[in-house]
């Protein structure tokens, strides 16, 4: 099976809350918990971050990708600047970092390959979008947490390299990312 991926753009709002706000989707948290969030005065949970992330998307900050289906939204990527979310670990200050945060793929589509096809739109991307670097942040398959960051031996798998350990049990790997031709 292989997807179609799109920017979330106001044009496809609709689909990412179709996806979000679907049957198992991270409507709790609405890929808000690792961006910087200058929204304070949105309410809290998940309406206030549902809006912080409406505001992102109608102010075109990148915040991510969706996959498709025949059209229909069953996967997304969390990708975007790093300078966009709060401190991951590693450089904080550079413009030419992007970092891909989380995934989610519909129930019935896991286990496919899907999310290597999501890392690999990411990093196309990143790069056409002037990154120099990629990172991720993903966990050892045995983690009983931040499993939605992804697993360590898929990033592997795709040429990303460990640099150094963060937190408990998220490991930042980084893609080196070649200027587009």
């Amino acid at each position: 099976m292989k997807l179609d991926f799109h920017a979330v753009v106001p044009e496809r709002w609709a689909d990412m809350e179709t996806l979000i706000e679907g049957r198992g989707g991270p409507h709790y948290c609405w890929c808000m918990a690792w961006r910087r969030n200058e929204f304070k005065q949105d309410k809290p949970g998940k309406a206030g971050r549902k809006a912080a992330m409406k505001r992102r998307v109608d102010d075109r900050v990148p915040v991510g990708l969706l996959g498709y289906l025949n059209n229909d939204p069953v996967a997304w990527c969390s990708i975007a600047p790093k300078t966009t979310y709060r401190p991951l670990g590693g450089d904080e200050t550079s413009d030419g970092i992007w970092s891909l945060v989380c995934f989610f793929v519909k129930r019935d589509y896991r286990g496919q390959g899907l999310t290597r096809q999501l890392i690999a739109a990411a990093t196309d991307y990143a790069r056409s979008n002037g990154a120099v670097w990629l990172e991720a942040y993903p966990v050892a398959a045995d983690s009983p947490s931040y499993r939605f960051m992804g697993i360590c031996d898929t990033f592997t798998a795709m040429g990303f390299e460990f640099v150094e350990t963060v937190g408990t049990r998220r490991n930042l790997m980084r893609l080196k990312l070649a200027p587009c031709s």
